[in-house]
């Protein structure tokens, strides 16, 4: 218990001026400062009570003057901690009791036994501006110190090993306080009142640096030296930081960008860049390379400190391997006092791409990076502050007018979102195969877990399971229903099966369909939604993406999609688009041939698309755009997810002028689009090559006001909403958007959600809500 000794200014007078109250406050109030706030709060105001965390609440009983009382409500939620998000649940008159101070209660811990409700999850913060200037300041004893936090920065989920959040169940419970941390945290007046990650150089965590099997520096202040003289000199260091380890290397240094490249076998994917905090916003640096406008560095400087992808500026100084073929980069701030220290030292781009191997989670462990990461790195830059959850960074970029996510990461995720009903069983959605994330609901309450990635590994599998056991064990959830992908090779699928517990399949594109609804609170009504991605298994058992679907969460039914067209080689020719080119243009009677593949590769793929031999059809728009970047001789084959389409949205500038296609109805009732036209048109060398690409473009947005204007005559549809993969595409969704609004339609694109399938997992809750019968309805 912490308790208050210092004397009130005022005692009242008159025991019956004295009222006492009792506030529960929930939402948003772990790991955030808001039980020193309180106190702050109250002894300004010369109150006496206590406050403490009662699983996921915050309760407060204080006693004084009525008027004070009046101002201590409101101030708890109007001067709340900037990173909260308190709202009052139940406040009722006490019986006043004696006492002299205000007292900060031990936690009592949330269990389904005591029917407390589970607490919300605090997010990992980037180092504050105090503590920047303290770690800045040569005279103040965190001088340097890569650990600097307060309890408005620093790790959280990180770290946590359990709820509430308090020191004794994070990492630092290794990193006993000195008595000079001790001080800090035991008094009122301080900012470190209370706050569960300080330390210090004397008791807090601290680096090494190994840079070869003979060679380690234990001293914190040589460690960082030695790492910023390898990365000075091109060499690239794998550095530990809040949720993992980044490779690190100089970004406008050709050769050592290329080096990273050809060690880590990422050949053309690109790697994101931070950049040195400059300036009275810390983005001058960051300005000479790229444009920033005020929303996308309202996102940069965001609590979540995320990737924000950026047009380049002409001129800069980054080296051409950061991100080949592209006119964009992904651009992060420095966010850990550790990484300022670097970057400022330097005063330059360093590259900070996640250290993994191709397909595998980030690497969070110092022995698995030295073992799995010698052939790349030339030294590792460790600490002794154990990760216990990985975490990436978020990846965002601005689309119509506001930053929307890619991938939700570090500072965003456990992400907890309201559900539209009490559901009476607690559920378990576990997503799709790839991007995946889970997400777990129970009562009013769902939290979608950190970016868990393709599940194709048996690392990434690994990971998979330990989010399932930690969002359960950190809420004393479990779930009785598990939602999965209707495909039955995903392994997330497998998983479920497996589990014994009762299984529910839901169609991939109804999951898409149904996390945007959801994320509007559209159950109600009906809406148009494009679902437009790579693949996904259909209602029919054929492999969609080029969706139309008419409904609400529940009840879809399809309304448009696109002539299908073969695979041929399966999952081998999403790797080679041009694979899908020359098919295409032999079921439109073109003679097209792409340059740099040999005959018999062309002859022998004419025997498997002509006998139809492992060659599934899809309605895929992710696909056309594959054999569109193809066709305009962009890629042959493709290193990275979405490689294609990104060349692709790249190379297309100007006006695109949009090619008629034509749209019947087929023996379902489904209407489709005839993409024959657009691949005449394709491999017309006579129109320049970006006209091509933005005539792509500009005919895909035609296509989808074409079928929102059937949908409007057929069914009266005013509401128009766009996901999946494709409509990360900023040219194609702002096209889209400029074409439905001018003829009437509203338009709904994702907020916070994503479009991709990291959003499938809430959209299984969503879609299967209607299902679940529930309690009531909020209003």
């Amino acid at each position: 218990m912490i308790r208050c000794t210092e004397a009130l200014d005022t005692v009242q007078p008159e025991q019956d001026l004295v009222e006492a109250m009792r506030w529960e406050i929930e939402g948003r109030v772990q790991g955030v400062g808001f039980r020193p706030f309180v106190h702050r709060l109250a002894t300004r105001l010369h109150l006496t009570g206590q406050v403490w965390n009662s699983g996921g609440r915050v309760i407060v009983e204080a006693q004084g003057n009525p008027s004070q009382l009046a101002r201590f409500a409101h101030d708890l939620i109007q001067n709340a901690p900037a990173n909260s998000d308190p709202h009052i649940a139940r406040s009722n008159a006490i019986a006043a009791r004696a006492a002299t101070s205000f007292e900060i209660r031990s936690s009592q811990i949330a269990t389904q036994a005591t029917g407390i409700p589970a607490p919300h999850i605090p997010s990992d913060m980037p180092i504050c501006a105090l503590c920047l200037v303290e770690m800045n300041d040569s005279a103040d004893r965190r001088y340097r110190y890569p650990f600097t936090h307060c309890d408005q920065c620093g790790p959280r989920y990180s770290i946590m090993t359990g709820l509430p959040y308090d020191r004794v169940r994070t990492s630092l419970n290794d990193f006993p306080l000195c008595p000079d941390c001790s001080r800090e945290y035991h008094d009122p007046i301080n900012r470190r009142f209370h706050a569960q990650s300080i330390s210090c150089p004397q008791c807090g965590p601290q680096l090494r640096y190994r840079g070869g099997p003979a060679r380690e520096i234990k001293d914190t202040a040589q460690a960082l030296e030695a790492a910023i003289a390898v990365l000075a000199k091109g060499g690239i260091v794998a550095v530990r930081g809040v949720g993992g380890y980044h490779l690190m290397v100089d970004a406008t240094n050709d050769a050592a960008v290329a080096l990273l490249r050809l060690r880590k076998h990422r050949p053309e994917k690109p790697l994101a860049v931070m950049f040195p905090w400059q300036g009275e916003d810390g983005l001058d640096a960051l300005r000479k390379a790229a444009l920033v406008t005020d929303i996308d560095a309202q996102a940069l400087c965001s609590p979540e400190h995320p990737i924000v992808l950026l047009p380049l500026q002409t001129g800069h100084e980054l080296g051409s391997a950061v991100a080949p073929g592209l006119n964009e980069i992904g651009a992060l701030l420095p966010y850990a006092p550790l990484h300022h220290l670097i970057l400022s030292a330097l005063n330059r781009p360093l590259i900070a791409t996640s250290a993994n191997i191709s397909g595998d989670p980030i690497i969070t462990d110092p022995k698995d990076a030295e073992q799995r990461l010698a052939a790349v790195a030339d030294g590792f830059l460790h600490h002794d502050r154990q990760i216990l959850h990985r975490i990436d960074d978020g990846i965002y970029r601005q689309i119509a007018n506001r930053v929307r996510p890619i991938r939700l990461g570090r500072g965003a995720t456990p992400w907890e979102i309201q559900l539209p009903y009490v559901i009476s069983r607690p559920i378990l959605a576990v997503g799709a195969q790839q991007k995946n994330t889970i997400s777990l609901a129970w009562a009013q309450r769902l939290v979608l877990s950190p970016h868990i990635g393709n599940l194709d590994s048996f690392a990434t599998q690994t990971d998979f399971e330990h989010q399932i056991k930690t969002l359960q064990g950190l809420y004393d959830v479990q779930a009785e229903v598990i939602i999965h992908d209707q495909h039955a090779a995903y392994f997330s699928t497998r998983w479920a099966k497996a589990s014994g517990l009762e299984c529910r399949a839901v169609s991939h594109h109804h999951a898409h369909a149904a996390a945007l609804c959801g994320e509007h609170g559209r159950f109600d009504t009906d809406t148009l939604v494009f679902t437009w991605d790579g693949t996904g298994l259909g209602e029919d058992g054929t492999l969609w993406g080029g969706e139309a679907l008419i409904g609400r969460p529940g009840a879809w039914k399809r309304h448009a999609s696109f002539e299908t067209f073969a695979l041929p080689g399966g999952e081998s020719a999403i790797r080679a688009p041009w694979r899908l080119a020359q098919t295409l243009c032999w079921a439109c009677g073109i003679d097209w041939q792409p340059a740099g593949i040999s005959v018999d590769e062309i002859h022998l793929l004419h025997r498997v698309w002509e006998r139809q031999l492992n060659s599934p059809t899809t309605s895929s728009v992710g696909r056309l755009f594959d054999a569109a970047a193809a066709l305009l001789g962009l890629v042959d084959s493709v290193s990275h997810e979405a490689q294609a389409p990104m060349c692709l949205e790249a190379m297309a500038r100007g006006v695109g002028n949009p090619i008629e296609l034509l749209d019947q109805y087929d023996a379902d009732g489904v209407l489709r689009c005839d993409w024959r036209p657009l691949i005449r048109h394709l491999v017309n060398d006579r129109v320049p090559t970006a006209q091509r690409a933005a005539d792509f473009h500009a005919t895909l947005a035609q296509v989808v006001l074409t079928q929102a204007r059937s949908a409007r005559t057929s069914h009266l549809i005013e509401s128009v909403g766009l996901t999946g993969g494709v409509f990360q595409n900023r040219r194609l969704t702002e096209e889209t958007i400029t074409a439905l609004q001018a003829d009437g339609f509203e338009v709904l694109l994702h907020e916070r959600i994503h479009c991709n399938d990291g959003g499938i997992s809430y959209g299984q809750v969503m879609e299967t809500l209607p299902e679940l019968r529930p309690v009531r309805r909020l209003q």
